[in-house]
């Protein structure tokens, strides 16, 4: 639970620097998973039907790290 917060905490702080690798373990312990990969794009679904599509890039935008945070509710 320390590392998941940990991330999160670093995506609060500093949403220029996050990789995707960290976003996906953040959306994995928040019930979403992939569901598929097309191109550049990796694209995540949770039980009630949202949908996150990110682009395979490191480090991450910041919209995308916000909006990643703005939907787990953190």
């Amino acid at each position: 639970m320390a590392r998941i917060d940990k991330i999160v905490q670093k995506m609060k702080n500093r949403p220029n620097g996050v990789r995707l690798e960290e976003i996906m373990t953040v959306l994995n312990h928040n019930g979403y998973i992939l569901v598929r990969t097309k191109g550049s794009h990796h694209h995540f679904r949770n039980e009630q039907g949202d949908l996150i599509t990110l682009p395979r890039q490191n480090p991450l935008k910041a919209a995308y790290v916000r909006d990643v945070l703005k939907r787990i509710g953190k």
